[in-house]
């Protein structure tokens, strides 16, 4: 691979962007040689940009360029279809997260990864942070005894005016989700990364401050862990001005915490130093300048990703179990409980930790799912709603 591994993205707007200067950061390593979108304009200016090929269908950029790997970056709802598109192309697959809106969609996407070969991942950069890792190293050496408590915090505000900017966003159908789906699953997935095998979910949604869209402003949710330990979230887009992202983990012996991207508290009665004094399995990404610390971890998540392409391995933090649903999720209906059943299966070879598949006991109305639409006939573009319908809550749960 003279260029690296060649990359295909798919999807020319915002977040393909961010792929897009995240490939061509990697010279040697990686190569973008096309873009597809189906607005021809839109797919143009972005390969013009980094000097690849432009197209509107995928399977004739697959067909006309020689590409290892394809980032898959479009509206969330449509992750699977492109998703099992290029691993029936035989590529390998990036995925910005989430990996889908549906668990039949997440389903089907493993099932093709399978019966591909291929590998997939999942954007879930903190996860590639130092503090993150610091903090998760932390917890598996003991370092804070026995864990029994955890609380993960995203606070943001999003104005009406960025609803409203797309016709697709706060929708259920495309956009898949509000407040938790695509603000707060970062804060959830390193939660559950840190804290282990989730078995039992309360969660409680509501739309407050925002007009016309379908989706959750707010979600909170208590999870119980398999090791007894409890979880608190809080995932919003309706708190003026938003606050740092924020995740404690306590245990009997000691505390961490992370605000943003950094440490913001160690203490133990076992160890003197604080995780990231000790050796830590952090990315090794030079900085650059204008980058911020999530940028560094994205591109360390890059990396990753394309060493298990040369390596032919599964990625290392961020994979999908091939014998589980990498995606958990589960409804809950405004001031209902959603309870649900665990079943455990050991993890695929080389793959980590083995991850829970997901089997939901009672979900109210609802059968076993991640998110379906609001109430029959309620308009997107009409009053506000106190219940917000169904909120996913889920991340990628693979190690």
């Amino acid at each position: 691979m003279g260029q690296g591994v060649r990359f295909a993205i798919i999807g020319a707007g915002a977040i393909g962007a961010v792929h897009a200067r995240l490939i061509s950061s990697l010279p040697g390593s990686a190569s973008l040689v096309a873009v597809v979108d189906t607005d021809i304009d839109r797919a143009r200016s972005l390969a013009t940009l980094f000097g690849a090929n432009p197209y509107t269908d995928a399977v004739a950029a697959y067909a006309a360029e020689d590409i290892d790997a394809v980032a898959v970056c479009t509206p969330s709802a449509r992750h699977g279809d492109a998703a099992v598109e290029a691993l029936n192309a035989g590529k390998d697959v990036l995925i910005e997260k989430p990996l889908a809106t549906t668990l039949s969609e997440a389903d089907r996407i493993i099932a093709a990864e399978k019966l591909s070969g291929r590998t997939v991942t999942v954007i879930s950069q903190r996860r590639f942070q130092p503090p993150a890792v610091g903090i998760r190293h932390s917890i598996r050496r003991g370092d804070l005894g026995r864990i029994t408590s955890g609380i993960a915090e995203s606070v943001f505000f999003r104005s009406q005016e960025y609803y409203d900017s797309g016709d697709w966003r706060g929708t259920a159908s495309v956009d898949g989700g509000g407040a938790l789906m695509n603000q707060g699953i970062h804060t959830l997935d390193l939660l559950l990364w840190m804290m282990g095998e989730p078995v039992e979910v309360s969660a409680q949604t509501a739309t407050i401050a925002h007009e016309r869209i379908d989706v959750e402003d707010v979600a909170a949710a208590t999870i119980r862990f398999a090791s007894g330990a409890i979880g608190v979230l809080l995932a919003s887009t309706a708190a003026y001005p938003g606050l740092p992202v924020r995740i404690t983990v306590h245990g009997d012996q000691g505390v961490a915490g992370m605000v943003d991207d950094h440490l913001e508290l160690f203490e133990s009665r076992l160890v003197e130093r604080h995780p990231l004094d000790r050796d830590v399995d952090a990315a090794g990404s030079p900085l650059v300048e204008g980058w911020s610390p999530v940028d560094i971890a994205h591109r360390a998540q890059y990396e990753d990703f394309i060493g298990a392409v040369v390596d032919r391995r599964q990625p290392g933090r961020a994979g999908i179990d091939r014998d589980c649903r990498g995606y958990a999720g589960g409804t809950a209906r405004q001031g209902r409980r959603c309870d649900r059943d665990v079943s455990r299966r050991p993890a695929a070879s080389g793959a980590g930790d083995a991850v829970p598949e997901i089997r939901y006991a009672r979900l109210g109305r609802q059968a076993a799912g991640v998110h379906s639409p609001g109430r029959a006939g309620h308009p997107r573009r009409g009053r506000r709603r106190e219940d917000a319908g169904n909120v996913v809550l889920g991340a990628a749960l693979a190690s």
